[in-house]
């Protein structure tokens, strides 16, 4: 079974920094798409970034120039390097991956459990 595990969430003060990282495991033949989210109580999920097989990314306009999305396609990996944090990103992080388990099979959207980043002083 497909597996998605998040870290790198935490306590941060404003103007700082987190790594979040999202490493898939489990029977998995290929992954297109890798990304994250966020997703507060009572608000609408919204992108974050996302990552292409190829590597090309897409950052929403409130994270450009302050987080950077990468992937290890190796390590079946994807990291949010977050830098200059402010106090509206605090919300928790969901890693989001498309992927294929067996070949000429449909491919299916799987989600980690969530990261909580909080950004205060």
């Amino acid at each position: 079974q497909v597996q998605l595990v998040e870290s790198g969430g935490g306590l941060v003060q404003p103007g700082g920094s987190l790594r979040l990282s999202c490493a898939a495991s489990g029977r998995i033949f290929s992954i297109y798409g890798m990304g994250w989210y966020r997703h507060a109580p009572g608000k609408k999920r919204e992108l974050v970034a996302v990552i292409t097989s190829g590597g090309s990314p897409n950052n929403a306009d409130f994270v450009k120039g302050r987080f950077t999305i990468s992937r290890d396609k190796a390590k079946k990996t994807v990291y949010l390097q977050m830098n200059s944090l402010k106090p509206e990103d605090t919300n928790v992080y969901y890693c989001n991956a498309n992927l294929r388990e067996y070949p000429r099979r449909p491919r299916y959207e799987y989600w980690g459990q969530g990261t909580q980043v909080t950004v205060s002083s």
